[in-house]
């Protein structure tokens, strides 16, 4: 019955693929799409991210995307085989776990551009692009060690993977740079895809994180982070969001959010697609070329004191300049202790 259902799934996108691809066809337009990773498309951080960089692109230029999901690794790869058997201009893949499919079935339709976003894929056709999530999560880090009066924070990541723990790398290095001896406090939701869904859990791991004396805890975990969030609130204490802006989920209850601008990423490639352009090989988006930031506005304006602001702002500069060379956990294979 399962695959029955999945086999269905697979052929509803790729009809669905057809007409869109149509469409953009008819007005003499390239022919685009989108296959978003498990999290969804509504996932309020790293898809939703990307959702709003074709929303731009779709409204400035009148130029149809065919959004589709993937909710594994075997669909992924069905999907993007029917999208390029469709043969579309470009596709982008948003998500990590994609990485395998694209660069499988980029060899076979080599005529078709891919974009990986958050993967590193080979291949003369595929653009792949990450970004340098250890200098966002650093200003993340000296954020939360300034709003900690307890000494301790915590982080719940999503799926237990080398990117997942850049972000922790990255957070602990800008806490301990406020406070050499913070307790930093980490927990994975899981090892599957599925722990990029599970609200219920994040917020349970979030708990007993505050429950050991934990006053702000970092949440990467796509739509299980919106349990932290949400957990914070009840608990009376500080989250931190990630990828998109998530300072309004709960006004007051998130510190920061650190904006992972995959938004920005989803709209250059489908602008460089409708202008012919196109580069393969490997793009890295950190704090210098806008990949990465923190997020202040009226919504966490006021949990963000002046000092805090003042020296989380610093802490970017000196990033930018290299005076500030925050470690990479997965270049290093380790995190500084």
């Amino acid at each position: 019955m399962k695959f029955k259902q999945l086999s269905m799934t697979i052929a509803a996108a790729l009809c669905v693929a057809g007409s869109a691809a149509g469409s953009a066809t008819a007005a003499g337009a390239p022919k685009l799409g989108i296959v978003y990773d498990a999290g969804g498309k509504f996932d309020k951080s790293f898809n939703q991210s990307a959702a709003e960089g074709i929303e731009r692109f779709k409204k400035q230029n009148g130029i149809n995307v065919f959004e589709a999901q993937a909710s594994s690794d075997t669909q992924a790869e069905q999907v993007l085989r029917g999208l390029a058997r469709k043969k579309l201009d470009l596709i982008i893949s948003v998500g990590f776990s994609q990485t395998q499919a694209v660069q499988k079935i980029a060899a076979e339709f080599p005529a078709v551009h891919f974009v990986i976003i958050d993967g590193n894929a080979t291949g003369k056709n595929v653009n792949s692009i990450l970004f340098k999530e250890q200098e966002g999560s650093y200003l993340a880090g000296v954020a939360a060690a300034m709003a900690a009066k307890s000494g301790k924070i915590g982080f719940v990541g999503g799926m237990d993977i080398p990117l997942i723990r850049a972000f922790e790398c990255g957070y602990a290095q800008g806490a301990k740079a406020v406070n050499p001896k913070i307790d930093v406090q980490q927990n994975m939701v899981g090892t599957t895809a599925a722990a990029w869904n599970d609200p219920a859990k994040g917020g349970e791991l979030a708990r007993a994180q505050f429950d050991r004396g934990a006053d702000v805890v970092f949440a990467v975990a796509g739509g299980s982070g919106l349990g932290v969030i949400q957990m914070a609130k009840t608990k009376g204490k500080l989250a931190i969001g990630v990828d998109s802006n998530q300072n309004d989920i709960q006004p007051g209850s998130v510190l920061t959010s650190m904006v992972k601008n995959v938004g920005n990423a989803t709209y250059d490639a489908l602008m460089q697609a409708k202008n012919g352009q196109f580069a393969s090989g490997v793009t890295y988006k950190g704090l210098k070329e806008g990949g990465v930031d923190w997020a202040l506005d009226k919504n966490n304006r006021a949990v963000v004191p002046a000092a805090m602001e003042k020296r989380v702002n610093q802490a970017k500069a000196d990033i930018i300049s290299g005076k500030i060379k925050v470690v990479d956990y997965r270049a290093a294979g380790s995190c500084p202790q």
